[in-house]
């Protein structure tokens, strides 16, 4: 039986629309009167929209293909199960189907022959509840699927499976669960479920035997491997570190040395294949590769020899011992034996070297063909010696120079330069009879903080260029809207390097200028770092980054209105002056010094609140 899970709507004609779009809101205001709202609003437009979708279940595109359309990669860790209360049927049988896990907004649920999840979805459903599930058919077959009604979330869908007349021998569950729109699974494995002539679901996993290759003999692992003896007797790499791949869904390698050979573990949280390399750099190509492939619920173990950024190339004779694997709940193990030097072997390095360490994982399609994994392979900091003192570390997905790269834009794009407009806009008046440096206050501390933000921004703009050792094709629009940000992040000094004098006509205008380069340069900046994170070379967790982005924005926009609502209130306030009645409108500049308390207030608590963002975007850094 297999549970999926679509959010979105697909149709022949126009193909996939997405479950969630945005509507741009209008808005007009006069710019020419309040330039520092103007840029509150601006930033508001950018980022605020509304949300409407499709929220029927009416999604019978995806019988087949089980993969929601959502422009983005389905999560490898999957948070909910499929239980049923039993393990065998007859025809005409009905059995208990259980969808439970976090607060999810949908669900799509098939039957299908285990021995072929390809083939048509089997046998029919009966609803337990109607306001939570909807009955769907797929193929010839009469209420074969069930979704959901609405995208109200539910933490758990009852139904019933009637197993049909010409049901085949052993079916399974699997699911496509959407948590959100960019946080879904596909083909979470269930259990399987056997008419009792069949041969019982966990016969399957005894040991068995299979030719490989090399003519060694490959098993099956009848439990899981732990991390005992990292660190001690063995060589490993965890992700997270101090996880442990007997009860955790986590990222492990290890390597233990006996006398002229080394057995290597590997796990992870994957259904198509687990990967390591061993590399002279943190780069791509020429490293020696070992491979562990699910094919059709088998696994293969191979070795391989990376060429560039290509496809690896597969060996013939791959040199390995001992070969075991085991695939359950989504997670792939595999073991084997290799000696540590293989003089016949030209493509397998010696391990008494030291090496960068790479680990990746990805999709595997029939036939075992693999694709290019969809996210960073985690790599070692430092070379090691696998074969030398046993030690415990972990790794990173994000090499440093990107994630300084990263770091020193949001200090200076989120920090710097937000505190430096804000001083420029609302603080001439409080500091205007204070001087620093000969200069008033409040255009010392405006400027020290914008060439803070050309020198931060300009440091950054090159590490990514130094790691790349050029122009990076596959990043998407973030590379060319950094360019233009750094482009006008160094015309704005220099234009104001030529400023007119206070009383001179053209004043107006080069303040005109000046607002908007720089206005435009801060929108632009965070609609470059909303796409910067999630390239993968900086994959930020989610929902970390949107939420830290987003409150930013919000926090932005509401610090500027606060500070726009009180310098008019103080312009609007008027004196009552004796008998005469006479109101007097206070100059702009006494009244903006009489909110010098509020004022510094404000900045403070701002100051505070954008240390909290830049503290929650390093630890987001810190995790990857």
């Amino acid at each position: 039986m297999v549970i999926l899970l679509r959010l979105g709507h697909c149709n022949r004609k126009t193909g996939c629309k997405p479950y969630l779009f945005w509507q741009q809101r209008v808005l007009k205001i006069s710019l020419m009167e309040l330039p520092g709202l103007s840029f509150a609003v601006w930033m508001f437009i950018c980022f605020y929209a509304s949300v409407d979708g499709y929220p029927s279940g009416k999604v019978r595109e995806a019988c087949a293909s089980m993969l929601p359309c959502h422009g983005s990669s389905p999560k490898l860790s999957p948070e909910h199960t499929i239980t049923v209360n039993g393990t065998e049927f007859k025809p005409g049988d009905k059995i208990e189907v259980h969808l439970s896990g976090p607060d999810f907004e949908g669900f799509f649920i098939q039957a299908r022959d285990a021995g072929h999840l390809d083939s048509p979805a089997v046998g029919s459903f009966m609803l337990v509840d109607r306001r939570l599930s909807q009955l769907l058919t797929c193929g010839r077959t009469k209420n074969s699927a069930v979704s959901h009604t609405s995208k109200a979330k539910k933490k758990y869908v009852k139904v019933y499976w009637v197993a049909p007349g010409d049901a085949p021998k052993r079916v399974q569950f699997l699911a496509t669960v959407v948590k959100k729109y960019k946080t879904f699974w596909v083909k979470i494995p269930g259990p399987i479920v056997s008419q009792p002539s069949a041969p019982s679901s966990t016969t399957t996993l005894h040991a068995t035997s299979e030719s490989v290759s090399t003519s060694h003999p490959v098993s099956y692992l009848s439990k899981p491997f732990n991390a005992s003896g990292c660190g001690i007797m063995k060589f490993c790499i965890r992700n997270p570190s101090n996880c442990d791949p007997e009860s955790d869904s986590c990222f492990f390698l290890s390597f233990q040395k006996e006398k002229s050979s080394v057995f290597i573990e590997m796990s992870g949280p994957s259904e198509g294949y687990l990967a390591f390399a061993l590399s002279h750099d943190q780069w791509m190509g020429g490293d020696d590769a070992y491979l562990c492939v699910n094919e059709d619920h088998h696994v293969h173990v191979s070795t391989a020899y990376l060429k560039g950024r290509s496809l690896p190339v597969l060996d013939s004779e791959n040199a390995l011992e001992d070969v075991s694997w085991r695939l359950v709940d989504g997670v792939l193990q595999c073991s084997f034996r290799r000696n540590i030097r293989l003089p016949s072997y030209k493509r397998r390095f010696n391990l008494d070297a030291s090496y960068y360490i790479f680990l990746a994982d990805g999709e595997a399609s029939e036939g075992g063909l693999i694709h290019k994994h969809s996210r960073q392979p985690l790599i070692t900091n430092g070379i090691y010696s696998v074969t030398g003192l046993p030690q415990d570390i972990g790794g990173s997905r994000s090499p440093r120079l990107i994630k300084a790269h990263g770091v020193l834009m949001f200090v200076a794009w989120i920090t710097t330069v937000s505190i430096g407009v804000i001083v420029a806009r609302f603080f001439k008046p409080v500091w205007s009879h204070s001087f620093l440096f000969g200069k008033e206050m409040w255009f010392q501390v405006h400027r020290i903080f914008m060439l803070t933000t050309v020198m931060l921004t300009s440091i950054s703009f090159v590490l990514p260029f130094i790691y790349r050792g050029g122009w990076s094709q596959q990043a998407g629009f973030h590379p060319y809207l950094g360019c233009t940000v750094m482009a006008l992040t160094i015309f704005q000094p220099l234009m104001a390097g030529f400023r007119p004098s206070r009383h001179a006509p053209r004043r107006q205008l080069f303040n005109w200028f000046h607002w908007s380069t720089g206005t435009t340069a801060r929108i632009l900046a965070v609609v470059t770092m909303f796409l910067g994170m999630d390239l993968p070379a900086l994959d930020l967790p989610d929902p970390w980054d949107t939420y830290t982005m987003i409150g930013f924005v919000a926090w932005h926009v509401g610090i500027d209105v606060l500070l726009e609502i009180h310098s008019y209130c103080l312009i609007r306030k008027v004196e009552v002056i004796g008998d005469d009645r006479v109101q007097i409108l206070q100059s702009l500049t006494s009244a903006e010094a009489e909110g010098r308390l509020f004022k510094q207030i404000v900045l403070t608590i701002y100051v505070c609140g954008n240390t909290v963002f830049l503290i929650a975007f390093l630890a987001a850094v810190n995790q990857i």
